[in-house]
């Protein structure tokens, strides 16, 4: 079938769209903008050296510095994959393409896209500079937000816009607090080609997740049913704070396979075949300035 090429380069495309505008993290992935890839597990990212002021002599003039630009080679340590069959009886060539889409869609929304938001967070709370453990309380929630939102901005200067990640019931706790109305506000918050309307907090976006995606540690499946579940010694995270320049996330659908019932060696069926590389990179020179507060 000769549309079969055309397909699989269209579902990439539209997969990593869904991916980058449908998670609550895909925000992340607009700093990996410099990041080389092609194709496979391994991306290449910039990395620059410079060196600060010297004295200037009235005699030699300028200080001699030097600018080292390289790329440093990452390897993408997420490669997860599935393969999905539809039986040629319940779709003919005209419908393949509706039902094929209608199937990775889904199955990115429900599966994927929970499973990639549940590795960034953890994995950015690992790295975190700034840590707290705290019991949230509409009380007190709300000066504690402030007390780890101080600590971020003193490492950063205020410079550049941060980002406050919270955990779906936090974030209710948070909306009932007292002291709420002196420092909320909205804002859009744009992520892909899409813009959302968010709560912020000093001039801060806070972006609530289903609390199911915010732990300190997961299991990823390797077989099986798949998919993904909290670790045995996992911690509930209440909220992340961190520069939004800092996390660099890559995701990257490689390269979609469709099979068709004609070439099928094991069943008169369509086989489609998905695999999703990912990964989260923090630079080591921004890890200070990311905060984590976990529950007891």
């Amino acid at each position: 079938m000769a549309n079969t090429i055309e397909y699989a380069k269209l579902f990439q495309k539209e997969l990593d769209k869904q991916i980058l505008e449908g998670s609550t993290s895909g925000w992340m992935e607009e700093n990996a903008s410099q990041v080389i890839y092609s194709g496979g597990s391994e991306i290449k990212m910039p990395k620059m050296s410079l060196q600060g002021l010297g004295t200037y002599s009235r005699d030699d003039g300028y200080v001699n510095g030097a600018v080292t630009y390289s790329f440093e080679t990452f390897t993408l340590t997420q490669d997860r994959g599935r393969r999905f069959r539809i039986d040629a009886i319940d779709v003919d060539e005209s419908g393949f393409g509706l039902a094929a889409a209608n199937v990775a869609s889904e199955f990115q929304r429900t599966k994927v896209i929970p499973e990639i938001d549940a590795y960034r967070y953890s994995k950015l709370a690992s790295m975190a500079g700034i840590t707290e453990t705290y019991t949230p309380d509409k009380s007190t929630v709300m000066s504690d937000l402030l007390d780890q939102l101080s600590q971020v901005r003193d490492i950063t200067g205020g410079e550049g816009e941060a980002v406050i990640i919270m955990s779906r019931p936090v974030y209710d706790k948070l909306m009932l607090s007292s002291e709420l109305s002196y420092c909320i506000d909205t804002a859009q918050f744009s992520q892909g080609e899409v813009d959302f309307t968010v709560k912020t907090m000093n001039g801060v976006p806070v972006i609530p997740v289903p609390s199911a995606r915010m732990k300190t540690a997961y299991v990823f499946s390797a077989d099986g049913e798949g998919g993904f579940a909290p670790a045995d010694d996992a911690k509930d995270i209440n909220w992340l704070i961190c520069p939004k320049s800092a996390p660099v996330a890559v995701s990257k659908t490689d390269n979609v396979k469709i099979i068709t019932p004609e070439l099928n060696q094991f069943a008169d069926a369509w086989d489609v075949d998905y695999r999703k590389y990912h990964d989260l990179f923090v630079p080591d020179n921004k890890k200070a300035a990311i905060a984590v507060s976990v529950s007891e």
